[in-house]
């Protein structure tokens, strides 16, 4: 049985949900966050150059490893990311070592502070660097479009991520972003787990425990499983 946890806030209201704890690797749902900081570390959208866009683009809408690894290593890698989380108030969060981005540590409840900053505003992020990239969290090649986007009816702007775990075989299934909810309104959910023998399982967990929270919030919706 895996481990699950989940935290789900309606934007623009109090309304918020938590359903398990402890932290957790990101796998590739960290490539959010690079780009975040890169955003910062240039100085917003207008600072980045057309080869930055491009290699942000590929790592959040291709799920790109590669381009991952060169925007870590743009933003200062581990020190440089563990700066972009403190200037963005994330403090449950450690970027990974070494290269190894994917192994950054991370809660549910840190998710949704990012997906806050991304999608509503307010915090680090300039307001033209935010927008875009909340833009491309909207456009995720669809067989990477699982996950949360199953409690907004299968549509999400979002990003998941998946990993093997070399010690055990077990998998790593994370799901983060912001779904369209009743009322119009948007509902910002993070849903962490690991433990699974299984991609498959590990996606159904995930989009059970978003469909879960989204209700709980009071924004239900027809939840439908993508599959992975």
């Amino acid at each position: 049985m895996g481990r699950v946890a989940v935290a789900a806030v309606v934007a623009g209201t109090g309304v918020a949900v938590a359903r398990g704890a402890g932290v957790f690797v990101t796998a590739s749902v960290v490539k959010v966050d690079l780009v975040a900081a890169l955003l910062l570390h240039r100085g917003g959208l207008g600072g980045l150059t057309e080869h930055q866009r491009a290699a942000a683009e590929l790592a959040v809408v291709r799920s790109d490893n590669a381009a991952a690894s060169e925007l870590y290593r743009e933003v200062g890698g581990a020190a440089g990311l563990d700066a972009a989380y403190r200037a963005l108030g994330l403090v449950e969060t450690v970027a990974g070592r070494d290269g190894y981005w994917g192994l950054t540590g991370t809660t549910a409840a840190d998710r949704v502070r990012l997906l806050r900053q991304v999608f509503v505003g307010g915090g680090s992020l300039e307001p033209g660097g935010r927008r875009w990239l909340a833009g491309l969290l909207g456009r995720v090649v669809p067989e990477q479009a699982w996950g949360v986007s199953a409690a907004g009816g299968g549509r999400a702007r979002l990003k998941n991520g998946w990993l093997p775990r070399t010690a055990t075989g077990l998998w790593v299934v994370n799901s983060t972003g912001a779904v369209a909810a009743d009322g119009g309104r948007s509902v910002l959910v993070a849903v962490l787990s690991d433990g699974w023998p299984s991609l498959a399982e590990g996606v159904a967990a995930v989009e059970s425990a978003a469909c879960g929270a989204v209700r709980a919030c009071g924004a239900a919706r027809a939840c439908r499983g993508t599959g992975a």
